[in-house]
């Protein structure tokens, strides 16, 4: 069709076409401009999720700070050395996570979890500080106390004191509860790992079958041991140590880890972090165990290492001194 002069006459309605559409995208633009402003639209905030008084926000300064990305995946950001952090929280829990991140290069035990349910945000996340209760609510926990608890790790103990780990439990719970679209992806049936397998058999290798760990108490799996182990203090104070996750923080020898070594420490001087200085007599050690921030030994922070005086009884307790003293 032309129009006067040979001019084509669609001209006109082709512009105004294409100014309607880029209107039409300029106005959905604009739409989309101010709902990104609005109130959260069912998903996670980081300053608004808390886990013990500290806000996820300080937790993802600290995941950071730690370079924790070197390593681990979040939402499918970050390495793939170490495992996908995104749903851990909901998976293993905060008392696991407590009991871990301290002594990263030991899988806690069952006893270790214990402990750290007596903390009150824990107790709070579980409903209660039963922890059998609080596997059934996480059994991301119980699967792995089942087939790495007490074992060691390829990742290295961090120098992260009370406050970090509680904002790293803090952070960590945020990522679990954002709407990641569905990732990680879940596992398929036929390629997880067998119960009985543990260590290399997660990267493709091979290892051989491992009893399961107990989530029963330490006294009781101790009750169980050989009649030679139960009339052997030494012995027996070797098992409960390694059962209630201390060798995860503490060398036998003299080597400094999370916590002092005890290599050499029974009956010698110890300089605590108040200038002053005490034997490490029974006394000491039964009051560092049951009371660990009553006298904390020079260059260490306190509020790291947790009390056991509700999980280990006089017998225990003895047999425990009987095997520091060893050393």
């Amino acid at each position: 069709m032309s129009c006067l002069n040979g001019a084509d006459c669609r001209e006109p309605a082709i512009r105004r076409g294409a100014l309607a559409v880029l209107g039409l995208m300029l106005a959905i633009f604009l739409l989309l401009s101010v709902w990104s402003f609005l109130p959260s639209r069912v998903q996670a905030i980081p300053d608004s999720i808390q886990y013990g008084g500290v806000d996820a926000v300080e937790g993802k300064r600290v995941f950071q700070a730690y370079n924790c990305m070197g390593c681990h995946t979040i939402v499918g950001n970050g390495a793939y050395f170490g495992p996908d952090l995104t749903r851990i929280y909901a998976d293993a829990g905060p008392a696991w996570l407590a009991a871990f991140l301290p002594s990263a290069g030991g899988w806690p035990t069952s006893a270790a979890v214990r402990v750290q349910l007596q903390n009150p945000a824990a107790q709070e996340d579980a409903g209660s500080a039963d922890l059998q209760a609080y596997l059934r609510r996480h059994p991301g926990a119980a699967e792995r106390l089942d087939q790495r608890g007490g074992r060691h790790t390829l990742m290295p103990n961090l120098p992260l004191d009370a406050r970090e780990v509680t904002a790293l439990i803090a952070f960590l719970k945020y990522t679990s509860a954002m709407h990641t679209e569905g990732w990680p992806p879940k596992p398929r049936e036929d390629r997880r790992i067998p119960a009985g397998l543990a260590g290399p058999a997660a990267a493709g290798g091979t290892a051989a079958p491992v009893a399961p760990a107990t989530t029963a108490s330490a006294p009781a799996a101790a009750a169980a041991a050989p009649d030679a182990q139960a009339q052997d203090p030494v012995a027996r104070g070797r098992q409960l140590v390694s059962d209630l996750g201390c060798v995860a923080c503490h060398a036998t020898d003299q080597k400094r880890t999370v916590g002092p070594g005890w290599g050499g420490l029974a009956g010698h001087a110890v300089e605590l972090a108040d200038g002053t200085t005490v034997t490490a007599d029974e006394a000491y050690l039964v009051r560092s165990i049951r009371q660990p921030d009553a006298q904390i030994v020079a260059g260490y922070p306190p509020h790291v290492m947790p009390s056991y005086d509700a999980l280990i009884d006089e017998a225990d307790m003895k047999a425990i001194v009987a095997f520091l003293r060893s050393l």
